[in-house]
């Protein structure tokens, strides 16, 4: 149930006084420290109630809030607390405490990279330590996937400020593939991030087809206010709603991919599919299941099926089953005795 703040107030202060029991507390002693609270807090002249305080007293007993609160009464006018160790500030957290701050960290956890959510790393941080240890001191139970040496984070928050503003950039830029630095013009239109790594799509120089850079290869950028930013309105996020991954060509048609998993991978490709678009065509007796996926052909749909190994067969079409069955013959000739004939990778 919500609680206003004022609220909150008073039984953080009557938390901290029935925790001191050098001390007897009376209602008026708990009115008292409530009123010079809401005071000190919000500015609040007008004193608390009685009424107010036992009402107060009676929701921290109770289990609305969560609180069970052992508040006694001693000799018919002093309160404090059964257990000497209490406080509401110790509550467990529960399985739904739990849920619910993992969706917020996940949600927060994206604004990472961004200077001017610097404070809400710190905040993620302290989150994150609080759910692994539930508020006791057990071992940490949760553990997000991250990557602490990844580059290009520093430039994800000057490419957003670019594509909000729709400003031109001038970036240098180096590929794996290249020995030296491009420096071109990038008209960026939308941010991607897939496996712990940022990508910007955009249009490059006068050219009229999409290109993706990895912010890990970003070298320097900055706005060019001298040439005039060229907007495509069907280049989007939605842009990629055919791919696993980023890897895209403008014009590139999707496929219809068929494929069968084995019995004891099937339930795993079920709860999670590789598409929004998979649909479970047939399930067979023995357990294993046939899928279909509407996407384009990329080198991370390769690897997304190559990393199921033998559990896996390409049905159909053809050309990607000839591809997927090449580079498994490779990769068996590297684990051979004999020497190995040099030839072609199928990596391109």
């Amino acid at each position: 149930m919500p609680v206003n703040r004022n609220a909150l107030i008073r039984y953080k202060t009557i938390d901290a006084c029935l925790r001191r029991r050098n001390r007897k507390w009376t209602l008026e002693d708990l009115e008292e420290a409530c009123s010079d609270a809401l005071y000190e807090y919000e500015g609040i002249r007008k004193g608390v109630s009685r009424r107010s305080i036992q009402l107060d007293l009676q929701m921290m007993r109770s289990e609305k809030l969560g609180y069970n609160a052992p508040i006694i009464v001693v000799d018919k006018k002093y309160y404090t607390y059964e257990d000497p160790d209490y406080s509401i500030a110790n509550i467990p957290l529960t399985q739904q405490d739990l849920g619910t701050l993992n969706e917020v960290v996940t949600i927060l956890r994206q604004f990472k990279g961004f200077t001017h959510f610097r404070e809400v790393d710190d905040m993620v941080n302290r989150l994150q330590h609080k759910i692994q240890m539930g508020k006791t001191q057990q071992r940490a139970l949760i553990d997000f996937e991250k990557n602490e040496l990844l580059q290009g984070l520093e430039h994800l928050e000057g490419l957003y400020a670019a594509v909000v503003a729709k400003r031109a950039l001038t970036m240098t830029y180096q590929s794996f593939r290249s020995k030296n630095n491009q420096v071109f013009t990038l008209h960026p239109h939308f941010l991607k991030e897939f496996r712990n790594r940022w990508f910007v799509i955009g249009l490059r120089d006068e050219q009229e087809k999409p290109q993706i850079f990895a912010l890990d290869r970003v070298q320097t950028f900055e706005s060019n206010d001298q040439i005039p930013f060229r907007w495509d309105q069907n280049l989007d996020a939605g842009w990629l709603k055919d791919t696993i991954g980023v890897s895209k060509t403008s014009g590139q048609q999707r496929m219809l991919v068929k494929f069968r998993v084995s019995k004891d991978q099937a339930p795993y490709v079920m709860t999670k599919p590789f598409h929004h678009s998979q649909h479970l065509l047939e399930q067979a007796e023995d357990g294993s299941a046939i899928f279909t996926i509407e996407v384009v052909h990329n080198l991370e749909l390769e690897r997304e099926f190559l990393g199921f190994g033998q559990d896996l067969e390409i049905l159909e079409p053809r050309l990607l089953r000839k591809r997927i069955r090449n580079r498994l013959e490779w990769a068996w000739a590297l684990y051979q005795d004999k020497p190995i004939i040099q030839q072609d990778s199928p990596s391109s």
